[in-house]
């Protein structure tokens, strides 16, 4: 079944309906007369139907689906010239800039729908081609032109990968209850719900904001890394997104972080991913950077070193931080166990750092220009059970700050 078109979601149309008005009508908040572009991969055709009817219901002017097939991606890396595989399409950045120019809508399905179909592959030459990241799509992220978010959809492929010793009909249905469980669709009011747990975020991040922290360091098992942050890092969760017209978005649907922006150039140390990471249909496992000055002098792994070595070597920023997120223990995902191989689950289990590419608007106008540029962004997870985060102040005092899970404010 891996990798098969399924005319089913798990899910009874009325549910299915239901998370499609959550993340039409909550998560990416679409509005009357907007144009609604929805990305996803063969596999989740039902989804993304029912996300489309949903827009229309709440007044789209036109829904753009677009679909991107690991398999022709296969092919390429079986058959195409090795100086080729960098590139893309013109109208490919295109149309995602001109999304943003017409403050479109921006909907992702998350969650691998053919795992493991690149596993056989050379990793270096994987690593050459990172469609269907576009570095386009940092601009419009920044320039904040499009309400946009990213939800997982259930597949049984995906199933038989995170649950594998269960028959495929269980582990579909076992995958699907908790996808529902993490969006919080088991609930009666579900945004009332959202709004609560991101009420929560707010409340930390605020507090954070005023200790006007120099640093955090993550210390566990093989991980002892510092990541300094700058002068005017602002510490954000998924509540405080807008576009510049004032849409409130949430852009990833579950999310349960508070995220700043780093200092490119002072984060030191070593650390080691909790969780495999899942890069452009290649799983990477067994995950260990070193950093050096703020730059990914070494990438090692179990497996899948060189994709990532090949993404870290894009630009003069893909090795350097853009992202640092902390994740307590409260949040849905976490207290599950279970290892997704979705970046967007994953992530949200436990805290994480990202290469590449920043978030302009985690740090203020006057350190605008310092913030990490880069055509990637690549988040992995580096937190969980026995790695707790201590807080740097600006006189070089630490204290702990994220122990076993628990705030320590």
């Amino acid at each position: 079944m891996n990798g098969a078109i399924t005319d089913d979601t798990g899910m009874d149309p009325a549910t299915l309906e239901r998370f499609a008005d959550l993340v039409v009508g909550f998560a990416a908040n679409v509005q009357p007369d907007q144009i609604v572009a929805i990305g996803a991969e063969p596999g989740k055709e039902p989804l993304a139907r029912a996300l489309a009817a949903s827009a229309y219901r709440a007044g789209a002017k036109f829904v753009d689906v677009a679909y991107f097939d690991l398999a022709v991606k296969r092919a390429r890396l079986q058959h195409a010239a090795e100086d080729t595989l960098d590139f893309v399409p013109s109208w490919y950045g295109e149309r995602m800039l001109e999304l943003g120019r017409q403050h479109c809508a921006r909907i992702g399905l998350t969650g691998p729908a053919m795992p493991g179909v690149l596993d056989d592959l050379d990793p270096a030459r994987t690593g050459r081609d990172q469609l269907p990241s576009l570095k386009e799509g940092a601009k419009v992220v920044n320039d904040r032109t499009t309400n946009w978010t990213a939800v997982p959809c259930p597949t049984p492929a995906w199933a038989k990968l995170v649950h594998p010793d269960l028959p495929e009909d269980e582990a579909y249905a076992k995958l699907v209850e908790q996808i529902l469980h993490v969006c919080r669709l088991d609930e009666d009011d579900p945004i009332a719900a959202w709004k609560e747990r991101l009420d929560k975020l707010t409340e930390v991040r605020e507090t954070l904001n005023a200790r006007k922290l120099d640093a955090v360091r993550f210390a566990g098992p093989g991980t002892d890394l510092t990541v300094g942050l700058l002068p005017s890092s602002k510490w954000l969760s998924a509540g405080d997104f807008t576009t510049i017209d004032g849409i409130v978005h949430m852009p990833n649907l579950p999310s349960e972080e508070v995220f700043s922006c780093p200092d490119p150039k002072r984060t030191d140390g070593v650390v080691r991913s909790t969780k495999p990471l899942v890069v452009g249909g290649s799983i990477i496992r067994g995950l260990e950077v070193e950093f050096r000055d703020g730059r990914a002098v070494r990438i090692d792994a179990e497996d899948g070193a060189e994709v990532l070595r090949g993404y870290a070597a894009r630009d003069a920023g893909a090795s350097r931080l853009g992202e640092v997120a902390l994740v307590d223990r409260d949040g849905r995902i976490g207290p599950l166990d279970t290892v997704f191989f979705d970046t967007l689950l994953d992530e949200n289990a436990a805290s994480h750092i990202a290469i590449g590419q920043a978030y302009a608007f985690t740090a203020g106008d006057e350190d605008r220009e310092r913030i990490n540029s880069s055509a990637i962004h690549i988040d992995f997870m580096i937190g969980g059970p026995g790695v707790d985060t201590f807080a740097i102040d600006r006189d070089g005092n630490e204290s702990p700050l994220l122990v076993d899970g628990v705030w320590r404010l």
